[in-house]
């Protein structure tokens, strides 16, 4: 599948552009930067606009076949000249985030604009101003219109970052369906919540899971961690970053693959196993027709219906599995773990422990 390129690489090349043209050599197009691993891509510019004291070069993101929402945004660097000494300077534009929560790589009231984008956007600066022997003296403003709606769609809004999107990467390439994004937003998320003093998270699978957490438990926005299929990213993370509770919150159907010890609870990477529900239902008293037609069904969720007719705890006895399970990976015994098992209407219909 065909890889893109971050919105940090993006942004480094629109650097290179603006800057390129506020010197006196025009706007490169393409422009070739560098990135961290050593690949030389080029970007055409969409954009170019120079004045007396300042140019813009804009460069349209192209994710390549990874489903990025920042796909086809136009990432627009302004570049102004700055005071004596004052180096460099990132500012967040219209569409770009500030970030009002501490926990983050970047510090509380900084541009949204990750380390590595700013470093690559700085070995630019310097090496320009080198060839043309002046002061590294810039302000630089990146903006990217639409942004702001773009954001809704993201982490940004979760973590503190108001205003719209971040400038990421840190290698400047999109692998198609990566992992690595989500599980980097994740531990995010993780450092937000610790760093704001809390110390009770819970991870959730998607969004139904979410909001019967929410109304389960007294617990504020920060507390509440999009883990996705990723409860592997969480439990690993929480190894070296604990809080004292976390709280799993799933479908019946991931939350049983969980229980059978899967860390990535995808779909094409972990699969239901009746025949596992089915023991469980028999070792909790269910009579051989009952394990018949649990053993017989077409999906999880039909079990899941099977037992509750048969007043069988199956969803219970997949909580307190799941805590055995989460125990062992996050290798602690002082995170206190318990799980909560949501039907698909929203119902907490298990839970592993009686007082949560």
């Amino acid at each position: 599948m065909r890889r893109g390129w971050t919105t940090g690489a993006c942004a480094t090349a629109a650097t290179k552009a603006a800057l390129s043209a506020l010197l006196g050599n025009g706007f490169p197009d393409p422009v070739q930067i560098r990135l961290p691993g050593g690949q030389k891509p080029s970007f055409a510019l969409a954009h170019e606009l120079a004045g007396k004291d300042f140019a813009e070069a804009g460069i349209v993101k192209d994710a390549g076949d990874d489903p990025d929402v920042t796909h086809g945004a136009t990432i627009i660097v302004r570049i102004e000249r700055g005071a004596q000494n004052t180096g460099i300077v990132f500012r967040a534009g219209s569409g770009v985030g500030t970030v009002t929560k501490a926990g983050l790589p970047i510090e509380v009231g900084e541009a949204a604009i990750n380390p590595v984008p700013r470093e690559m956007m700085r070995e630019v600066v310097l090496m320009l101003c080198a060839r043309h022997d002046c002061a590294s003296d810039f302000l630089i403003t990146i903006s990217v219109p639409g942004g702001e709606n773009i954001a809704r769609n993201t982490w940004n809004p979760r973590l503190g970052i108001v205003g719209g999107i971040s400038i990421l990467g840190t290698t400047g390439i999109v692998v198609p369906y990566s992992c690595s994004a989500w599980i980097y937003s994740i531990r995010s998320g993780i450092d937000v919540a610790r760093a704001a003093g809390l110390t009770h998270i819970v991870g959730a699978t998607g969004d139904i899971s979410e909001k019967a957490a929410r109304a389960h438990l007294d617990l504020p926005d920060e507390a509440f961690i999009d883990m996705g299929d990723f409860v592997g990213g969480l439990l690993k993370y929480l190894r070296t970053h604990p809080v004292d509770r976390v709280t799993i919150a799933g479908g019946f159907a991931k939350l049983s693959k969980m229980a059978q010890g899967a860390m990535d609870l995808h779909s094409g990477r972990s699969e239901v196993d009746f025949d596992f529900l089915s023991n469980i239902v028999e070792q909790l008293g269910g009579g051989k027709n009952l394990v018949q037609k649990c053993r017989k069904a077409n999906s999880a969720n039909q079990v899941l219906q099977l037992a509750l007719a048969g007043k069988i705890d199956l969803a219970g006895e997949i909580a307190r599995k799941c805590t055995k399970v989460a125990q062992n990976v996050a290798k602690s015994t002082k995170i206190e773990v318990d799980v909560l098992v949501v039907d698909r209407g929203g119902k907490i219909v298990g839970q592993s422990a009686k007082d949560i």
